[in-house]
């Protein structure tokens, strides 16, 4: 598969997120660099999906500002994002249980299609070719995520693991120059989750895609990631180099801490 090459940085500057006077993001600012995987954790109640959603345009910021290149986010909606390359894999699988994998991931393409209704419709030739082309481009993601033997069968047959597998296959049929992955190996066996590792660092070193995961698996994150930013409590408490931030005593307080979410409340703000 042909590398991604005009992957841009994701910066984030004093991100702030408030709901009725309970602050979610507290000033966070951190950077993805391209063609990274970059690791967002914290206990729960941390504020992590709070900034995969303004990330990806289902909250609007209170403040600060988030770009990715030349672009700011903040303020886009959600579609308009996923046009910039943006894809994100939510930790609920969604995927349609009785279309076929093939015809899974080829929902993922379709804002890269140009045919219209009355074309596809008429099956005018250049309809024909388009679907020819799109579904070329589904075998050989499928194939790079180890799916292509499972093409031609419901996706709501495939075992747990490789329907998650099967959401970050159709994530890739969009082209994404940035891939926000929300617990991608949540629930999954150990050989399911070394798996989907090894995928995930495929599309790093092969693809040169950027990736902001959300993952409480910490021998995951500290396999995968090139860099890791820690929030408690909406405030940034570590940025850096996976070992040194496992070893920061802000860090160890956060999640070994005695005391931790029961005068705050656990939930408070994911």
């Amino acid at each position: 598969m042909t590398p991604t090459t005009d992957v841009p940085p994701l910066q984030v500057r004093e991100l702030t997120v408030r709901f009725a006077g309970l602050t979610a993001l507290d000033a966070v600012s951190f950077t993805a660099r391209p063609g990274t995987v970059h690791a967002l954790i914290g206990p729960n109640g941390a504020g992590k999906s709070t900034c995969f959603n303004v990330l990806s345009g289902v909250y609007r910021a209170t403040g600060g500002s988030v770009r990715f290149g030349e672009h700011e986010l903040t303020g886009m909606p959600a579609h308009r994002i996923a046009d910039l390359g943006v894809a994100r894999i939510f930790q609920n699988l969604a995927l349609p249980p009785l279309a076929t994998v093939e015809d899974s991931l080829l929902l993922g393409r379709h804002r890269l299609t140009r045919t219209g209704f009355l074309a596809a419709g008429l099956r005018l030739p250049s309809a024909a070719r388009e679907d020819r082309r799109h579904r070329a481009r589904v075998r050989e993601i499928a194939e790079f995520v180890g799916l292509a033997p499972y093409l031609d069968r419901p996706a709501g047959s495939l075992p747990y693991g490789q329907r998650k597998l099967a959401e970050l296959a159709r994530a890739l049929c969009m082209e994404p120059r940035l891939l926000l992955l929300d617990e991608p190996v949540a629930g999954m066996t150990a050989d399911e989750r070394r798996r989907t590792s090894a995928v995930i660092a495929g599309v790093r070193d092969s693809l040169g895609i950027s990736i902001v995961l959300v993952e409480h698996d910490m021998g995951v994150v500290m396999r995968l990631a090139d860099a890791v930013t820690v929030l408690d409590f909406g405030r940034l408490i570590a940025d850096g180099a996976p070992g040194d931030v496992q070893s920061d005593p802000a860090v160890v307080r956060a999640y070994l801490g005695e005391n931790h979410g029961q005068n705050h409340g656990e939930e408070g703000t994911e």
